[in-house]
């Protein structure tokens, strides 16, 4: 008999400010519906408080006092925590320290090739060698996010689809390097 493959589903939201009709529209009803199907093994849900840093570092206490908003704002949309794991990313390290490893999996012109990447920074203004290299590597960071949990499914816009490409490429590298079949391969 097969062994079934668990449904785990990962996503989350940047602390940088109160979440909005927006946000409830876009993911936050959705990932109630997850959570209440049945359908998945396991819901995460993570506030990103490190990755809301590449871009806030001047300005830490903005991310610091959204942390606790965002945990409210999860809440009182109804997701439950006896349902859904929800936590911080800054509270486990081993995402830290996994994103470190990857980092030598990826080469600097395959970061800069990925286009959500080469948006955002003209986005946020930044210019030339002006780009934060904790920014540069979000994509580095988010694969190590999805990766830990062993996330099958991860729920993302459009914009977002060349970073869980980007991380799926990450697994199969690190599979294939280390002739290993550890790490899962998302899907939207």
């Amino acid at each position: 008999m097969a062994e079934t493959k668990k449904k785990i589903m990962l996503t989350g939201d940047r602390p940088t400010g109160r979440l909005h009709i927006g946000h409830y529209v876009g993911s936050l009803r959705q990932r109630v519906e997850i959570q209440n199907s049945g359908e998945y093994d396991e819901v995460f849900v993570m506030i990103a408080d490190a990755q809301a840093l590449t871009d806030n570092f001047d300005n830490p206490d903005k991310v610091r006092e959204s942390v606790m908003q965002v945990a409210m704002d999860y809440l009182s949309v109804g997701l439950e925590p006896g349902k859904t794991h929800m936590f911080i990313q800054s509270e486990v390290p081993q995402l830290h320290e996994l994103t470190v490893y990857y980092m030598n999996l990826v080469t600097v012109s395959r970061v800069q090739r990925n286009p959500t990447v080469k948006s955002e920074i003209k986005m946020r203004g930044f210019e030339g060698e002006s780009v934060p290299v904790g920014f540069f590597t979000y994509p580095i960071s988010q694969a190590s996010d999805i990766t830990a949990f062993k996330a099958t499914i991860v729920p993302v816009g459009e914009d977002q689809e060349p970073m869980l490409e980007q991380c799926r490429e990450i697994v199969r590298s690190f599979n294939r390097l280390y002739n290993c079949d550890v790490l899962v391969e998302p899907e939207i």
